[in-house]
């Protein structure tokens, strides 16, 4: 690990301004366009089930590159291969932002979902630049920026639309995806740290494809129906495709994806726990604004627009960044484990709370709060459960793998959610009470599940935390300079 004191090296904390600037701006064009949905299809004259698409296009092109692109920091140098990953996010944010057909926009949108990648590479040159004592700390802050990000973007995105357009969904975040681009390009160093080797095409190929019909299957169930014959039999083809790519990876000499990383205890749990606080999280940004927004006469609605119920997530937002500030001495004092499970837990008491009591606004402010601290704790302490049980050269393709496990989880645990809004409706066509009751009981009890596998993940002493005579594998090999 290099030393912040090399004069020939950036300070740590320039390195880390930089990537968190990139890291807010991906994270909000995560969420700032799932509001905006109505808005984009009525200016674009579309239909409801191709402007999701908006929404899906992202998901499938994040999930898909993700691990492929941290693969490639790990392979080719993490600077580089960052500086290119924010030039394409560049040019997909341009494009959605002058984008006047849904083609286009959806088009923008895939190549948007490469950014994914950005996380990996910062987990990585954190990894790799900063000294060990801060290691814990950058990777908290850059993890909560996943979901703060998130959460902003349910805020922002009703005043954008209200007094802008869609456009401005993508040209203000643009601004800064241009500036840190330009200053990752001259202030991040490249890596020390390379694993060099070939690029498995076959594995990519069967990674694409096997989670792309998976994932469209289950985002697009709700519409097609999930006994329809292409539903199952795209998900079951995914499915199938995914073991493919397995055994794939397990038979080839370059894997695009270790499986044995991937069966290191507390990896796979931490992957697990992942899943799960994915499903809990995003199924919140679609419960609670939807709640807020019916009208006030179906008995539980607040009759919000979209500007107000952004601001009953704000809390949360709030929270996730005082966590993921502090997130480097709680690890250092407690350890990661700890922190996953405290985090699941207050993510599970908002949904509690929640399923007896959501019919004041006081009752979602405590909530969203509860949620903020829960997402703040679990998602720094997940992605440094991850570093610290793997090899340097391979922590952009481990944190890769565990954000896609967030995402699928995000991905499923909303259309469960919709599904369950969507089979209890009022004569007046609006979801019924009971609806939002069993989703916020669906959350909870997928939180935990997550407490419970938390307990799995492997303890480690705070001070023996990314040792190298505890990593699962050898250490690795410093490539030349």
């Amino acid at each position: 690990m290099m030393s912040h004191a090399d004069p020939s090296r950036q300070h740590f904390k320039v390195t880390l301004s930089v990537l968190a600037v990139g890291g807010v701006a991906y994270a909000l064009l995560q969420s700032l366009v799932a509001p905006a949905l109505p808005e984009i299809q009525h200016a674009l004259g579309t239909t409801e089930a191709t402007v999701s698409w908006v929404l899906t296009a992202y998901l499938l092109s994040a999930s898909v590159a993700t691990p492929i692109v941290g693969r490639l920091g790990d392979m080719f140098g993490k600077e580089k291969v960052l500086v290119i990953t924010l030039a394409l996010l560049t040019a997909g944010t341009l494009l959605a932002a002058i984008a006047s057909s849904i083609g286009v926009l959806i088009l923008a949108r895939v190549i948007q979902g490469v950014g994914g990648g950005i996380f990996p590479l910062a987990f990585g040159i954190i990894r790799d630049e900063f000294p060990r004592e801060r290691v814990a700390g950058g990777i908290g802050l850059m993890s909560a920026l996943i979901g703060i990000g998130g959460g902003l973007g349910v805020v922002l995105a009703g005043v954008i639309v209200d007094n802008l357009n869609y456009h401005y969904l993508f040209w203000i975040p643009l601004v800064a995806i241009g500036a840190s681009t330009v200053l990752a390009y001259f202030f991040i160093p490249e890596s020390p740290i390379k694993t060099p080797g070939k690029i498995n095409w076959l594995g990519a190929a069967l990674m694409t494809t096997g989670i792309a019909g998976a994932l469209i299957a289950i985002s697009e169930g709700s519409n097609w129906g999930w006994t329809a014959p292409k539903t199952l039999g795209l998900f079951i083809a995914g499915c199938l495709l995914i073991a493919a790519w397995i055994a794939n990876e397990l038979r080839s000499d370059s894997p695009l994806v270790d499986m044995r990383m991937m069966e290191i205890k507390g990896v796979w749990t931490t992957n697990a726990v992942a899943f799960l606080l994915g499903a809990g999280m995003f199924s919140s940004f679609l419960l609670i604004p939807q709640l807020v927004q019916l009208p006030e006469s179906t008995g539980f609605g607040f009759g919000a627009n979209v500007t107000q119920a952004g601001l009953y997530l704000l809390p949360s937002t709030v929270m996730m960044l005082a966590v993921g500030a502090c997130a480097g001495r709680i690890e250092n004092r407690f350890g990661s484990k700890p922190p996953l499970i405290a985090g699941a837990a207050f993510a599970a008491s908002c949904f509690g709370l929640l399923i007896f009591a959501h019919s004041d606004p006081i009752d979602i402010y405590i909530a969203t709060t509860l949620l903020g601290i829960g997402i703040g704790l679990a998602f720094a302490a997940m992605a440094n459960l991850i570093v610290e049980n793997v090899r340097q050269d391979q922590t952009g393709v481990a944190t890769g793998m565990n954000t896609v496990m967030r995402s699928l989880g995000g991905a499923i645990g909303g259309q469960v959610v919709a599904s369950l809004l969507s089979s209890r409706i009022s004569p007046n066509g609006l979801p019924l009470e009971s609806g939002f009751t069993i989703g916020f009981v669906f959350c909870m009890v997928a939180l935990l599940i997550a407490i419970g596998v938390g307990t799995l993940v492997p303890a480690r002493r705070p001070e023996d935390a990314m040792a190298p005579e505890l990593m699962a594998t050898p250490p690795p090999v410093a490539a030349a300079d």
